[in-house]
This record gives structure tokens, sequence and C-alpha cells, in this order.
């Protein structure tokens, strides 16, 4: 079973109304209003805007999780003007509204939920893949007591919608042979209340994305983590991706380049000095405490380069279609690399000074 749950910022009941879902998994939902009014409303992205001093700026949104720490860095280190392009972030007050305005064609570029994207891709929005954002670190953390996928059957899971952390328990209790119905989802609306809602223990479960999964585990007393995704996936797995408007991609692919190429001095300067990274984000972006966002940081690590993991990727689309959000299993189409490998090709050394150069 599953509803909506949390302070959802005064959202209507319009935008949290929730459908449901197949026969294959029960009594769940479907596609949330809110994807469908984004991508009905869908308009024309800036495309770029040019600034008076005739350089680029590109609008954004970006999530919450670690996965975002790259482009946080882009834009605090201006780590794309020497390109001529700027990033400036659109602001979001709930993880619906991210995916509302990158659908809705209010921003050029968008770091989000590959899952989240592939429900926009399927009603029409104009949007595709070029590069990676962030991988692993999505966690099932569970109470005291709670020590098993089957201990789950009946309790209360926290989460947010259509997003890789609500695929992950789908698949974790899947894996189980754990129907996801007979767990009671419930859907949040930020990153905080999620994670304040399990240490406060009004629920027995949470899927959450790194800093707050380390911050609601260490902060709740004999919490046990059931899966960091890891034992289902395998390392390396995407968690988050850089979309893009189709119309950016054609009038101008260099601004993608520039930002493509910033995310990658980003993870550069993240792997060899990941302290004076993080010291730099946290309060600005994560809500909690140094600390746990250092601790958190190795758990979710930024790979720009995630070209191996396509497959992945689609085959997750497929468990997309069981869940209810997709008709039909994307296809290759949604990704295009070439950009993404130019850049590669005309910087070899900083690729070839990464840790990590392919998910």
């Amino acid at each position: 079973m599953t509803e909506s749950f949390g302070n959802i910022v005064n959202q209507p009941m319009s935008r949290r109304q929730l459908f449901r879902r197949g026969a294959a998994v029960g009594a769940a939902v479907a596609l949330p209003a809110w994807l469908l009014a984004a991508c009905g409303n869908a308009g024309t992205a800036a495309g770029g805007a040019q600034a008076a001093d005739g350089s680029t700026v590109l609008k954004a949104t970006h999530g919450t999780g670690l996965c975002n720490l790259g482009m946080f860095l882009a834009k605090e280190r201006n780590l794309t003007q020497d390109q001529g392009v700027s990033i400036e972030f659109v602001v979001t007050p709930t993880n619906a509204d991210i995916v509302t305005l990158f659908g809705a064609g209010q921003v050029d570029v968008s770091l989000i939920p590959y899952t989240q994207f592939m429900t926009l891709h399927e009603q029409g929005a104009p949007v595709t893949i070029v590069a990676g954002g962030g991988v692993q670190g999505c966690v099932i953390a569970a109470q005291p007591g709670i020590t098993s996928a089957a201990d789950l059957r009946g309790k209360t899971l926290g989460t947010f919608q259509a997003d890789t952390l609500d695929v992950l328990p789908y698949n974790y209790l899947k894996q189980a042979g754990i129907p996801f119905g007979d767990v009671t989802v419930r859907y949040f609306g930020t990153s905080p209340e999620l994670a304040q809602a399990f240490i406060g223990g009004s629920i027995d479960a949470i899927c959450h994305v790194e800093p707050y999964a380390t911050q609601a585990l260490d902060a709740t007393d004999g919490s046990v983590k059931l899966s960091d995704g890891i034992d289902v996936y395998g390392p390396n797995y995407t968690d988050c991706v850089l979309a893009v408007r189709n119309q950016l991609l054609t009038s101008n692919p260099q601004s993608i380049k520039a930002l493509i190429r910033g995310l990658l001095v980003a993870q550069q300067q993240t792997e060899q000095d990941r302290a004076s990274a993080v010291k730099l984000t946290t309060g600005v972006y994560f809500k909690a405490s140094e600390a746990d966002v250092l601790g958190a940081s190795t758990k979710q690590p930024n790979i720009v380069d995630q070209r191996t993991k396509s497959q992945f990727m689609l085959d997750r689309g497929k468990d997309m279609v069981e869940m209810g959000y997709l008709k039909k299993a994307p296809d290759a189409s949604i990704f295009d690399w070439t950009l993404l490998e130019q850049v590669i090709s005309e910087n070899p050394d900083l690729y070839g000074s990464l840790a990590q150069r392919s998910a």
C-alpha cells in the first residue's frame, strides 16, 4: 500500500495525487500527477541565456544528495567560466519541483535520478542523458529490531516517488521474494524531512541518499542498514545523471561540453581533496553535519563517465514498467554520450588524472 506523507511544502492535492499501479505490485502507485503536469505544460527552455558579458548562463536544477557534489563545486568554484559558461541554480522546494521544472522546460539542465528522467522522457519531454553524476549512496535503513527484508512486511517505508530510492527497495524486496505491496510506502517532499521522520521514529524504514542516510543511522540508536544497493546491484551502480533539454543540444552544444568538463574537474578536485569539497558545500547544500557529509562522501562518489552503466539503467527501466511508472521500457536512444566523448578526447590529461574513469 502507498500513500503521500510529510510536509510537501503546501503543494495542492492535484500535485500529490497518486494513481493506482498495475497488478504486478498490487496496491501501489503509478505516474504521479505532478509528472504528468510537468510534461503536459512543457514549454521552451532558454537554451542557454546570454549574460551581459556575452557568456552563456545555464539554468539548472539539482538534487540534495552527494551525487550532486560535482555540480555544486562546478558552480561554487566557477569551473565552467573559463569556457564562457556560468551556472544558475533555480530554487526547488521539493524533489517533485525538480522534476516539474525540468520537464516543463523552465531550466536547461538537471542533475536528476535516471528513473525520474525516464518518466519524463516517456511522457514526451524533449530531454536526453549526456553524462553521469554520482554512483551508489542509496541506502535502506530500518529501526531497531528490523534486520531483514522479511521484517519489512507490514511496515512503513519512507522514500521519494519514481526515484532511484523508490526502485531500490522494490528490487531489494523482489530479490527476497517479497511483493512490494506488502510494505506501506510513504512519499516525502524533501531529504531533511525524510531523515527526520526516521530519526523521530514515525516510520519504520527509509530508503535515502547520502549524506542523509548516514545522518539518520548515526542519530538513531540501534538502527540497521539493510542495504546499500551494492548487495542488490553490484558496485558503482548509477544514482543520478546529467540530463539536458534537446533544444540546448542543438543550439549550444559547446555550453554542455563546458559543463561536462567542469564536472570532470570537480570530480578530480573531490578525489584529490575531499575534505575541502565537503567543507565548501556543507550547510549551503547539505543539511547535515560536516562530519556526516565527509563520512558519507566516499559512499557516493561522483563519476561523470557512466557510459558502461547504460544497460544497468535500461534494466531498471524494466523495473519501472513492473512498478507501473512506465508503459514501455526505454531503449538506448535516451542516451547521447557524444559530447562526453568529445570532452574526454579533448582533455586527455584531465581524464587520465581521475581515479575512477568509468562507472
